[in-house]
């Protein structure tokens, strides 16, 4: 089998869309002192498709969510031209082919991205041809089921954030995870901003349920500092991305403190980066999002590293490419669950893109064993609600 081509289409959003209030989640401009509509910075509108084509008539599908447009032009200018006629399954060859042909130029960020999102498409054809589900090629099924926490709740006034907390504990979610929205230009005054959202969480919850907090790398190890001795009341099961990625020296020195436990990884990349990032014990939870951090040919080592290291892996976005390397690790305790909301941030779009996303039971989700591959296809005729760049 061949690949005998490798289609690439950027969709953007043309429908409604509900707009980011001010302080409605914390971002790395949050050390800077921006104006307020600035907050729609945070939003990105736009996804990229990849379907990777075989002579043998399978169809393998991608997709990446980060700089879609730039990610298109490294796949169709570097990458397609090396993978044309080559063999699917070959797929550590193929990675380091496009790894090492965009190494002057990338290693992290965009053309990753663009890697992960072809080495998806890929590893879907595999599934496909050989008529299995993707977690059967990956280790098999380690649990019955996923359990998938909720993960919303963005900062917005306290009583329509204790109503959304409230309706994911009666949809039977043992846990959800909350977004911060307040950073170092607002003082003390938000770290107690902060402080209310988190308690307010809390109170409905309880503390048979787990509640995470993400800072989303808008805080710095200073202000981190000061805020997690006001937060440690609330047994929180780990604080998120509390400083910027590159900051892992940051990172080690938080979770040195042993108050909290500390996630990251979601804006990490590769066996290497997460290499330095376990060796500097800088983490409690490994957070990488396979559409970012190789595709599944790197993500299966990252995650056999963090297990070596004790260090669970439960990665960003749920999504079917993260449910499928969930469902065959025990290192892998749950998995992030978008719900579908109306078009907002743009971490929803995936549900107006593709069918055959799982939605969850009780908090949990399965995954069929009877859908080859990753078990999404293109949704063709959801996309006349986009723009579609060919």
């Amino acid at each position: 089998m061949k690949i005998t081509n490798v289609r690439t289409r950027v969709v953007e959003w043309r429908g409604p869309i509900v707009y980011a209030q001010p302080h409605f989640c914390t971002t790395p401009m949050d050390l800077l002192d921006l104006p307020t509509d600035s907050v729609r910075s945070f939003s990105f509108h736009s996804w990229l498709i990849v379907e990777v084509e075989t002579d043998a008539g399978f169809r393998g599908v991608g997709e990446a969510a980060l700089s879609p447009r730039v990610s298109k032009q490294v796949i169709d200018l570097y990458l397609k031209p090396l993978l044309m006629g080559s063999d699917p399954f070959d797929t550590e060859y193929l990675w380091q082919y496009m790894y090492r042909k965009t190494m002057a130029f990338g290693r992290k960020g965009i053309a990753m991205v663009a890697i992960s999102a072809v080495d998806l498409a890929i590893w879907d054809v595999i599934g496909k041809a050989v008529k299995q589900p993707l977690f059967r090629l990956l280790g098999g099924q380690t649990k019955p089921k996923i359990p998938v926490y909720a993960s919303r709740l963005y900062s917005q006034p306290l009583e329509k954030l204790a109503e959304e907390a409230r309706a994911y504990k009666d949809q039977g979610f043992r846990a959800m995870k909350l977004r911060f929205g307040w950073g170092p230009v607002d003082g003390a005054a938000g770290m107690q901003r902060n402080v209310e959202l988190v308690r307010t969480a809390r109170e409905v919850i309880g503390n048979e349920i787990d509640l995470m907090a993400d800072a989303y790398m808008g805080w710095t190890l200073d202000y981190a500092r000061r805020m997690i001795p006001l937060l440690e009341p609330f047994n929180l099961r780990w604080l998120e991305e509390p400083v910027i990625p590159d900051d892992i020296a940051g990172y080690a020195a938080l979770r040195t403190l042993g108050r909290i436990p500390i996630a990251g990884g979601e804006h990490e990349f590769t066996l290497y980066g997460f290499r330095q990032l376990l060796d500097a014990k800088a983490v409690d939870y490994i957070q990488f999002d396979t559409n970012r951090v190789g595709g599944i040919t790197q993500a299966r080592k990252v995650a056999a590293l963090a297990e070596a290291h004790g260090v669970p892996v439960v990665p960003h976005a749920g999504q079917m490419h993260n449910y499928h390397l969930v469902m065959a690790s025990y290192n892998s305790p749950m998995a992030e669950f978008f719900p579908p909301v109306d078009v907002e941030v743009g971490n929803e779009l995936f549900w107006y893109i593709f069918k055959g996303e799982p939605t969850p039971q009780n908090g949990y989700i399965e995954l069929d064993a009877n859908r080859p591959g990753l078990g999404v296809e293109v949704d063709e005729e959801a996309l006349k609600k986009f723009e579609v760049i060919e």
